[in-house]
Formats: structure tokens, sequence, C-alpha cells
């Protein structure tokens, strides 16, 4: 047996016992044994030339490669690791590429352009939803939304005859999903209260109720129920809560009209309660808004299922179709965290995606199905200093051979984790009295002087806890970096190299043999 044989059969071994930790310091032999079972794990893979029957994608909402970084070690810690060795789940996957997320006008994107260009094969402009770059934004007329429709894969996969789904942590409604299944100028007409006078094109939640491909959606599961109820109807969570449509339309009623065997559910008991095997459409509407973030879903009043909940219900609906199905899976308030300029739940919500990811792997044949994990955009985290193996990730650096923080020119500690602008500025005292609330003693630790503030005592891994940001903002705004596309199955071979963003379709429709 040659040495590198050997090692790289210690290295397994070693990858068998769990998480390295500090009392385990990797020797010279095991970083060489790791190097090596890499490269032989990617030598041994063979593609996958078959045609998928299913296709899982998987968006991380904000979800860069900073954030990937950072959740990875989260993640590691949290399971008692030093962090930075850990792999998420779909960090496995064979596959992975960049994918470069500008839009047609701007070359940091939002949600809307982004998911359009995954789900149409197309670039388009901000804040434009499955239309090409053509019609102006806020454009009124239902006659020239139509004619520049661009037709989604979950379309196409509806007028197949496959099944189809969208779950996802935000509402519904939201950019991404509703990329899928509606096509509109404006990504904020998501009820029909939010339409100006004048406007002919229909609200998405409209959109999905009325979705004319195929006998439409099987499944959508999120938040967002206040556009699907009449401004009259009382919230069925929170008391003094109404719905927000004034057309007078019931649409979760509708949603269950349609069809016979389908269900509309508002909490985790009657969301437990659905039996896959007896349900053919699900309509799942946990939150009037956004769901809860992963950090806070015990707390909720009326009950969440989590990320990986609801996909795998999503997955056992959809998978009894012999046709096979398409499903988008979002893990939609990363990027609420990082507006937030949260990292903590940030990277939770990260940690809570690749979980359900490992969920839907677990339930499908991995010969027949394609799954693709990505992310439409990035954020403005960052992940600086010296810190030594196995510092806190979302704590203050400590460099090697150190016991202290490091110090600023000010004599003053700094966390590993920052924010290039955001709620977070520690620069001036109540700078943005109407931007997102911050912990209340920020503010008073604030030195006017050296204009940071010293975080000696502070908590910096708190749940509630802002980085520090360069710049004032009420909301930190997203990054332009290209992000990290991961794949395994039938036509996951297609990803690789620096890749447009847009081309996640043709992927995805090449697997499919369409």
């Amino acid at each position: 047996m040659s040495r590198t044989v050997a090692l790289v059969a210690a290295f397994a071994a070693c990858l068998a016992a769990g998480p390295v930790r500090a009392a385990d310091a990797p020797t010279p032999d095991d970083w060489y044994a790791s190097g090596a079972a890499a490269v032989a794990r990617n030598a041994a893979v063979v593609p996958n030339t078959k045609r998928a029957r299913n296709v899982i994608l998987f968006v991380g909402d904000g979800m860069g490669i900073t954030t990937l970084t950072a959740a990875r070690i989260f993640e590691g810690q949290r399971r008692g690791g030093l962090g930075e060795d850990h792999q998420l789940f779909f960090e496995r996957f064979p596959n992975l590429a960049l994918s470069r997320t500008y839009s047609t006008n701007q070359q940091t994107p939002d949600s809307a352009p982004t998911m359009t260009a995954m789900v149409t094969g197309v670039k388009t402009a901000d804040g434009i939803v499955s239309l090409h770059a053509g019609v102006a934004r806020r454009e009124k007329d239902a006659a020239t939304v139509r004619a520049g429709s661009l037709r989604t894969l979950l379309e196409q996969a509806e007028m197949r005859g496959l099944s189809t789904g969208v779950v996802t942590t935000t509402r519904v409604t939201h950019a991404t999903p509703a990329a899928c299944f509606a096509h509109t100028s404006e990504r904020d007409w998501e009820g029909d209260a939010d339409l100006p006078e004048g406007t002919t094109v229909p609200d998405i939640a409209r959109q999905l109720i009325e979705f004319p491909y195929g006998d439409g959606l099987e499944v959508a599961l999120g938040g967002g129920r206040q556009k699907f109820m009449r401004d009259d109807e009382p919230d069925p969570e929170y008391a003094g809560r109404f719905g927000a449509r004034r057309d007078g339309r019931r649409l979760w009623q509708e949603w269950t009209a349609q069809r016979p065997r389908s269900a509309w559910v508002w909490n985790r008991a009657q969301f437990d309660a659905i039996d896959p095997a007896t349900t053919d459409r699900l309509l799942g509407l946990f939150e009037p808004s956004h769901m809860k973030f992963e950090a806070d879903r015990a707390r909720d009043k009326g009950g969440e299922p989590s990320l990986a909940d609801m996909t795998e219900k999503a997955v056992r609906i959809l998978a009894r179709n012999p046709a096979g199905f398409f499903l988008m899976v979002e893990g939609g308030r990363i990027d609420h965290a990082h507006h937030a300029g949260n990292a903590y739940r940030a990277l939770l919500d990260t940690s809570a995606l690749a979980d359900a990811v490992e969920r839907a792997a677990g339930l499908v044949d991995a010969e027949d199905t394609l799954i693709i994990v990505t992310a439409d955009h990035s954020h403005t985290l960052t992940m600086a200093g010296y810190p030594k193996r196995g510092n806190p990730i979302l704590g203050k650096v400590i460099e090697p051979g150190h016991d202290d923080f490091a110090h600023d020119l000010f004599g003053l500690p700094y966390t590993t984790l920052g924010y290039a602008n955001g709620p977070g500025y520690t620069g001036a005292t109540n700078l943005q009295p109407d931007g997102p609330k911050k912990l209340e003693h920020l503010p008073s630790q604030v030195s006017p002087s050296k204009g940071r503030p010293d975080l000696s005592a502070i908590d910096t891994a708190a749940a509630d806890y802002l980085q520090e940001a360069a710049v004032p903002m009420t909301l930190e705004t997203h990054g332009g970096e290209d992000v990290a596309i991961f794949a395994t199955g039938p036509g996951a071979f297609r990803v690789r190299g620096s890749m447009e963003q847009h081309a996640i379709y043709h992927v995805m429709r090449e697997a499919l043999g369409w």
C-alpha cells in the first residue's frame, strides 16, 4: 500500500470520528492525507448523464461566499468543533461553480431579476418579476406585461404534467418565489391593496391562485397570508390583525375549492396533521407577513414548521407524481437578517437551509434528482482580522499566541464579522431614530472622540447583537460579487467554472431533457 493510499484511509477514519477539536491538532500527515483524499474523491466522480425526473432548486437569499464561510464555522462550532474544517451538507456536492449575479441595469442586483434569470434563462432589470427588460418597471397595463412575460421553468413543468411547488421562509408572494409562477412589472405588487390606481396587472397572490398552466401548483408553503385574506377577515393567530385584500376575495378559500383533497393550514399542528399520501394540494401560510427567523421560530404563538419540515412535506406530496416534479426552496430570511446587520440570525438561517437540503437529499433518488443550491446575490458581510483557529466566529478577534483581544488603533477590540454598511454603524449616537432598533447598550458605549464602542464587556455573540458597519444606513445593502452554485445528480456536471446566473436555468432544462 502506498503512503498516499494509507494516509487517505487514515484520514477517512478521522472524518468518521467527528469534528476536529483544539486538542486534536492535525499532524503534518493528517494535512497531507486530507489533500490527497480530496483529490481522490474528485477523481472518483463519474458524471451522471441520465435524464432527471425531478429538480430541486435551493436558493439561499443573500447567501454570499462570506456567509457560507461564516455559517460553516458557526455550525461546526455549535457542534463542538473548531469550525473551520466543518462542511455544510451541500458543500459536499461534487459540482461547483461561481454565478455572476448582475442584472441588466445594476452591478448589484435585487432578488427579482436574479431569480428571474435562474427560472427563465434571461437576465432582466431590477424590480421586474419574470418579464424581459424591455418592460418598464411599474408598467400598469396587463396586456403589455403579458407580452413581455418570460416562460418559467415551473410553468413549463406544469405544462408537461410534472408536479410543482414553492417553499420559502418569506411571504410566498415575495420576489424569489413569485418569479417562479408570476409575471409583474413591480415586485412589491404582492396583494391587490399594493396596486396603484389604474393598474390592470393582477397582484402576485392572485396570480398564484389563478395560475393558468397544467393543474396549478401542488404546494405553496411560507408566510404572507395577509395577501390572501379579506381586509375585514380577522387573522387566525393575532388578535386585532386582519387580512389586506380589498377585492372581497378569500384566496386561501379559493385554493381549497379549486380541486378535491386540497388543504390550507396556518399553524404547526395543522401542518403536522397533513398526510402527504392523501393531500393533493397544500397551501401553508404561517404568518401574516414573513415567517420567523430560525432563532425565533420556537417562540411563535401558532407554531411554525422548520424549513426542513416544509421541504420534506413538499417533497413527499410532489414525489407521488410518476412524471416527476420541480420544487424551489428558499431560505429567504438569510437576506433579511443581513439587511438588519444581524449576523447571528443570518448564519442560523443558513444552517437551517443546509438542514433542508440534507432532508430533501435523503428523500429522493440521487440517480434521478438534480439538486442545485445557490444564492440570488450576496451581502456586504466581511470576515477580517487574524483570529486564531477555533476563535468564536461571532466573537472578538484573539490572535494566535495571545489571550487578550486584538485592538484597533484606538486600543479597542473588534469582531471578526462586520458589514460594509448598515444599521450597526456606531460612529454617532442617535444617528437613525427611524431605523431598525439597536441594542439599548450600544449608543451608550459609543465614544464620541474615537467613534467606536468599547466591545470589551459586550457579548457580540448574542442573538440580537448588530455587527459594526463602516457606512451608516437604515438597512444594509446587497453585495455584488459572485455567489456559489453547488450541484449533484443527473446533469450536475454542467455546473462548472464561472457562469452567468441565467445559465442555471439551462442546466436544469437540459437535465430534464427538454
